[in-house]
């Protein structure tokens, strides 16, 4: 990935120098560069590997678990321009709310960008395989970040070429039915056409594959309850042998390994963003900066604290997981991978922020010095994981049970137990779907995960929640008292069924007011 970067950011400069700041961060119309960039193979497949980087970065640093974390319970903060998120209060005027639009549909421009000009600006002397597979990658980015979109707006506008709208960016949304119709073509394409790989833990093969989009085929077919497709897809990407699960099918590995900066496109990793680390903002993860206790573990200045697990997230991991102290620091716990100089980092007593005693480790990498010098403030050069060999396990779990009350069948129990016996828990013998829920949240914690799994709770494309709102209604997302004895002080909150769906952004129901009109059939080409 590395040997590509120059030509990463020539791709960058191309498609983005001039956007203008609008509801679609339109690519400009620059057919001489464009022209003069896919001259042979090298360039053509270099030219993707934008899409693994910056136009996520907004997305990543904070906007993401503002929604997937606040808004589920997994996580608690006082911070002022965030804490709407974890009482159910956001308006449309929220910045990170802006922050996650603007990010997700820049991927969307930039996926669109290489998916229009490729095939007519490539010379004939690059094979078309080569070409395909790099339409086939910007398909499953494109897909990916509609992904995100449906899932926290619900019905968003499509859109296939950012350069339709440069004169005219006010348009319709499309339901969400039609929004999952478009994610599956470009999933559906991103898998006959992109290469195929047994994944080696390589750093090469940071790039999706066709087993990523068959993986990402069966999430997208699980939400909409197709399980059916969603257990299909599940086992052909299981069958592939392509990627493996750290602690089972790789030994000397474990959960905590998988959120080393050394170990960034490891057998297990499906998709993910590829950060570069460094001075160089924009090109490195934020997410340290934000979740970090203090500027002792990062040694870079930043380490904020603006964010802590919730007390109902502490609560929830079952005696003896594994998975707890990877995910999350309490007093005491010690990290020998963290200020290695010094001889690791233990959390102290006494250490409090948000008025919880405990933090986010998941994502903490600390140091450059950790991570092979790589790293400055608001840019750790570990991946951000889009989707792990995990998901795909449990969701054939899922897919399995298809709707049931419970299950014993083997083909359920076995990749469910699976994810167990590596965080040493004790396997089961039958599962309902609150086991499958549970168990999900566990391991994708922090990962932009659990929001959505309970918005899906109650059935797909629902406006009624019920079973939903009953789980967070019960959720504490108060704090520890500072007295002797330590006591809770207690806070819950009951959503609304409208809660599910975020409001738009203000700033872009301002340039289009469209979002606000009931959405439109969309045009299949």
């Amino acid at each position: 990935m590395k040997s590509y970067l120059i030509y990463s950011f020539i791709f960058i400069a191309i498609v983005s120098a001039g956007c203008k700041k609008d509801f679609f961060n339109i690519p400009p119309q620059d057919a001489l560069s464009a022209d003069n960039f896919y001259q042979n193979t090298e360039q053509v497949q270099a030219s993707t590997i934008a899409l693994y980087n910056s136009p996520w970065f907004d997305w990543n640093a904070k906007a993401s678990w503002c929604i997937s974390e606040l808004l589920s319970g997994n996580a608690h903060t006082y911070s002022p321009d965030v804490i709407n998120f974890g009482n159910f209060s956001v308006t449309g005027d929220n910045t990170q709310l802006a922050s996650a639009w603007n990010s997700l549909y820049s991927v969307i421009a930039q996926s669109n960008a290489l998916i229009n000009n490729l095939k007519a600006k490539v010379p004939a002397s690059v094979p078309a395989p080569v070409v395909n597979n790099a339409i086939g990658e910007a398909r499953f980015m494109r897909a990916m970040a509609y992904f995100y979109l449906v899932r926290t707006w619900g019905n968003v506008p499509i859109i296939e070429n950012s350069l339709d709208y440069v004169s005219n960016y006010q348009i319709n949304t499309n339901p969400v039915t039609d929004v999952y119709k478009f994610m599956i073509n470009d999933l559906k394409f991103a898998e006959q056409n992109c290469d195929k790989m047994i994944r080696t833990g390589s750093v090469s093969q940071g790039k999706v594959s066709s087993g990523s989009a068959s993986a990402l085929l069966s999430k997208v077919y699980l939400y909409m309850r197709d399980y059916s497709n969603a257990r299909l897809k599940a086992e052909q990407v299981i069958n592939s042998g392509e990627f493996k699960l750290y602690g089972i099918d790789i030994s000397g590995k474990t959960y905590a390994d998988l959120f080393k900066t050394a170990n960034n496109n490891n057998e297990e990793s499906v998709a993910a963003i590829q950060w570069l680390g460094g001075s160089s903002y924009g090109h490195g993860n934020a997410l340290q900066s934000f979740l970090a206790f203090n500027s002792e573990i990062t040694g870079t200045g930043d380490g904020y604290g603006s964010v802590t697990p919730s007390i109902d997230l502490l609560t929830a991991f079952e005696p003896g997981d594994l998975r707890r102290k990877p995910t999350v620091m309490m007093q005491g716990d010690v990290y020998p991978e963290i200020n290695q100089a010094k001889g690791g980092y233990t959390l102290p007593a006494g250490a409090v922020a948000q008025g919880m005693p405990a933090f986010i480790k998941k994502y903490v990498v600390g140091t450059p010095a950790d991570n092979g010098g790589k790293g400055a403030a608001f840019s750790t050069a570990n991946n951000t994981y889009l989707m792990r060999y995990a998901d795909v396990l449990l969701i054939e779990a899922e897919a399995v049970l298809a709707g049931a009350d419970r299950t014993s069948d083997d083909a359920a129990l076995i990749p469910f137990n699976k994810i167990r016996k590596r965080a040493g828990l004790i396997p089961k013998t039958s599962i309902t779907i609150a086991d499958i829920y549970q168990e999900r949240r566990m391991e994708f914690v922090f990962e932009a995960d659990y929001w959505f799994d309970l918005g899906r709770l109650d059935g797909f494309n629902v406006t009624s929640h019920p079973k939903a709102i009953a789980i967070i209604s019960n959720q504490e997302r108060g704090i520890y008292s500072n007295t002797t004895p330590v006591v809770i002080w207690g806070q819950k909150y009951t959503p609304t069924d409208a809660n599910f769906r975020l409001p738009y952004p203000t700033t872009e129901t301002i340039l289009n007011p469209k979002l606000l009109l009931p959405p439109v059939p969309y045009n299949f080409k």
